[in-house]
């Protein structure tokens, strides 16, 4: 986030884990000012349908800026059904290029179930190595919880809860009031 802008703004943890023809995508709920938790139940894990298509959802960073991102999303979506990875790059381009769209401050992680992408302001649209992707605070510590316990037989679900709990018991900025959604291929 933009610490000259919102400084000490900390929070989320967005996992997505994809496993046995599903992924599963996990936020916890807090939201700190510097020391102190402004929130511990915020939503930040959504289901979108546009075009009757599922489209699972997790953002870190400006709850608005993250929606604004979301409703573009939709309409990339609508103009190109079943396409997640065409409307990915058209909404990354148009974040990247666009004069308004560039100041937002926001992460996304993006799944229908067969594809799973990271997006950025700064015009990348990442698919993850080793079926897990993370963001936000406490990301790394999630992402690294997760890609150990893919060695387990463990699903995609199991892995994701466990993952956030480790990532929960390390960093501040994390708790383990979770959303969580999942989708199928």
């Amino acid at each position: 986030m933009a610490e000259d802008r919102f400084p000490g703004w900390h929070g989320t943890t967005i996992l997505a884990v994809r496993r046995g023809g599903e992924v599963v995508v996990a936020g916890d709920g807090q939201v700190s000012l510097g020391q102190t938790v402004i929130k511990g139940s915020a939503r930040k894990v959504r289901r979108l349908t546009p075009g009757g298509r599922d489209v699972v959802c997790g953002f870190a960073g400006s709850t608005a800026d993250a929606f604004t991102l979301l409703e573009r999303l939709e309409k990339k979506l609508e103009a190109a059904p079943g396409q997640l990875a065409r409307a990915c790059v058209e909404l990354a381009k148009d974040w990247r290029m666009d004069k308004y769209l560039r100041n937002l401050e926001a992460m996304l992680i993006v799944t229908d179930g067969a594809d799973l992408f990271v997006i950025t302001g700064a015009g990348d649209v990442l698919e993850p190595e080793h079926d897990v992707a993370a963001i936000g605070s406490g990301g790394n510590f999630a992402l690294a919880a997760a890609r150990g316990l893919m060695a387990t037989d463990l699903a995609a679900e199991d892995i994701a809860r466990r993952a956030m709990a480790i990532a929960a018991d390390i960093c501040v900025y994390t708790n383990g009031n979770l959303t969580v959604e999942r989708i199928t291929t």
